[in-house]
């Protein structure tokens, strides 16, 4: 693309995210020093080559996806944080008396406010998390909890209904076994472990070892799966944004913010600030999803901010970025 072009690209896609409306060329006369004529023929230029788009309620263009894409690519630079926003992070970062998911909870909160989208934080167990006691509590009518404990304090539980030809006895026999042979076991390890080595063991003791074992299996799966902590930022403040005033949007957006599967396909694995335009994301193809992980002492996670396509990237980049720099860096301390 030549120059030109990429700057008429770079104020037409800044343009319309301050402004929310489609740039006619006219109004880039005066910035760009050419000539009506000649702008629009650049711009008939962008349209083809799929950047830019006409607005059917307006004679002007906004971008594409694709148009974002390249801005995104190679046209845009993170903006460096303003004083205010440096100073609201510094003051959570420098309390000392925050533990590590607070601390990311109160900056994604933080970003939220800044920057008017959602923000979500995924947290993975830590690489540290081991099992430290699995319990049984019996309940009335054939219910028991099942109650799973790390090292690092988290604690599930899940209930059950279990056929009346089973004892509990059995259930507590089989948890005592659990805690002699794998207390100490890595968490996302203990349902392998479960079947080679606690499951021949029972197979002797137990009458209906196949449903006991199950139960077992069954709380260390869902364990593995809700001990990953998710915290919303700003949940509902996407809905602010005029591509979402439709009520049909809103509900349509909220019930994905409620399903547990779509939140985890923003997981992120890959390193640094990555940025998902529209179809590329796996949430939902009318946004876009910048996300960034963090690695602080073992403890790992993704931090996602969710908005229209009409984004700040600049701005987004530039949080994320900073704060996942301060998050690591406390955690070389």
């Amino acid at each position: 693309m030549e120059e030109r072009q990429e700057q008429l690209l770079k104020i037409i896609v800044e343009s319309y995210i301050k402004t929310c409306k489609p740039v006619g060329s006219k109004s880039l006369c005066d910035v760009l020093n050419l000539s009506s004529a000649t702008i629009r023929n650049e711009m008939a230029t962008l349209e083809s080559m799929g950047l830019i788009e006409k607005c059917h309620v307006s004679s002007g263009r906004i971008p594409s996806e694709a148009g974002y894409k390249y801005y995104v690519d190679n046209l845009m630079k993170p903006k460096e944080l303003n004083g205010e926003d440096v100073l609201k992070l510094q003051t959570i970062f420098k309390n000392k008396d925050l533990e590590l998911n607070d601390t990311i909870n109160r900056c994604v909160e933080i970003i939220s406010d800044i920057t008017n989208y959602t923000s979500i934080v995924l947290g993975k167990k830590s690489e540290n998390n081991f099992l430290q006691q699995v319990s049984i509590v019996p309940l009335p009518d054939n219910r028991v909890v099942a109650v799973v404990c790390t090292n690092k304090g988290i604690v599930e539980n899940k209930q059950f209904t279990i056929p009346k030809s089973i004892s509990i006895n059995e259930l507590v026999k089989t948890s005592e076994i659990i805690n002699k042979m794998l207390i100490g076991t890595p968490i996302d390890e203990v349902s392998q472990r479960l079947e080679f080595d606690i499951k021949p063991i029972i197979s002797k003791k137990i009458k209906q070892y196949e449903t006991v074992y199950n139960i077992f299996h069954e709380a260390f799966d869902d364990f593995v799966e809700q001990s990953a902590n998710v915290h919303f930022g700003g949940k509902t403040k996407i809905y602010d944004q005029p591509e979402y005033n439709n009520i049909d949007e809103i509900k349509r957006l909220a019930n994905k913010f409620e399903d547990v599967n779509m939140i985890k396909n923003i997981e992120e694995d890959k390193d640094g600030v990555n940025i998902y335009i529209g179809d590329e994301n796996d949430f939902d193809s009318n946004v876009t999803v910048i996300k960034s992980t963090y690695n602080v002492n073992g403890e790992k996670g993704t931090i996602a901010i969710i908005g229209p396509k009409r984004m700040e990237y600049d701005r987004v980049v530039g949080l994320l970025s900073y704060i996942t720099e301060n998050l690591e860096s406390q955690g070389d301390k």
